[in-house]
C-alpha cells in the first residue's frame, strides 16, 4: 500500500514549498505532488509520500478537478491573476448579470484554451513565464479541455464568484479572463481555491503546517 496526504494549499507556497516542507517534517526526500496549484492559489493538493506512492501520482493528475474562483471585473492583468500588473479596462462598461449568465453557459462544454505566457508550460523548452517575464511572447499550442459545469455563485457591483468543474490542462485564470473579454469589461483572477480532485475534497485536507512526523494523516491506496 502506498502513503498518500491530503494538503490544503496556503496562498503564497508554490506547490514546491509544500514538497519541500514536507520533505523537512517526514525526513523523507522521495515526496511529490499531483497536480500544481499557483503560488496565489490556496486549496487541494495531493500529495505521494515515499516510493511507491511517488510513482502512482500519475493516477490523479487525469482526474476531474474542481475550483471556486472570483473574478474581478473592469481591470486586466498580464498573468491574468492579482499578483500581475493590474491595468484599468479600454473600455468603460458595468457588470451585466444576464449577460454574465449567458457567458457561462457558452463557456461549458469541449474547447480549445490557450495557455497563458505566465504558466510553468514548457515550448522548445523554456518555461513559458520564463520567456514572459523578460518581455517575449512565443506561439503556443491550444490544449483541449472540458468545463463539466460553471455556476455562479454570488457577484458584487464589480466581482462574480463561480464554481468550475473541469479537465485536467484547464488554466482557470485564462477562463477568467476570457469570460472579462467576452463580456467587454475585463477580468483577471482576483481569488483561487481548488476545492475538488475526483472524489477527494479539501475539507478532508490538511494545511502543511499542521502536518508533524508523529502521526501523519495519511490515505492509503
Amino acid at each position: 500500500m502506498a502513503e498518500f496526504l491530503l494538503i490544503d494549499k496556503p496562498e503564497d507556497w508554490t506547490s514546491h514549498d509544500v514538497v519541500a516542507y514536507l520533505r523537512r517534517v517526514l525526513k523523507i526526500k522521495k515526496i511529490g505532488h499531483a497536480g500544481t496549484l499557483d503560488p496565489f492559489a490556496t486549496g487541494l493538493l495531493i500529495v505521494g509520500v515515499a516510493r511507491e506512492a511517488t510513482k502512482r501520482l500519475d493516477e490523479f493528475k487525469s482526474l476531474p478537478k474542481t475550483y471556486i474562483a472570483t473574478l474581478k471585473f473592469g481591470f486586466t492583468s498580464n498573468t491574468f491573476d492579482k499578483t500581475g500588473t493590474i491595468e484599468k479596462y479600454a473600455s468603460e462598461g458595468k457588470l451585466d448579470l444576464s449577460r454574465l449568465q449567458t457567458v457561462l453557459e457558452q463557456c461549458i462544454g469541449r474547447q480549445l484554451q490557450l495557455p497563458p505566457m505566465f504558466s510553468a508550460k514548457k515550448v522548445k523548452g523554456k518555461k513559458l513565464y520564463e520567456l514572459a517575464r523578460k518581455g517575449i511572447e512565443v506561439e503556443r499550442e491550444p490544449n483541449e479541455i472540458e468545463i463539466y459545469d460553471l455556476l455562479l455563485l454570488s457577484t458584487t457591483e464589480d466581482t462574480a464568484t463561480i464554481e468550475v468543474s473541469c479537465s485536467v490542462g484547464t488554466y482557470i485564470r485564462t477562463l477568467c479572463h476570457d469570460i472579462g473579454e467576452k463580456l467587454g469589461i475585463g477580468a483577471y483572477c482576483e481569488e483561487l481555491r481548488r476545492t475538488k480532485i475526483g472524489e477527494y475534497k479539501v475539507e478532508q485536507a490538511t494545511p502543511p503546517q499542521q502536518i508533524s512526523s508523529e502521526n501523519p494523516p495519511f490515505f492509503l491506496l
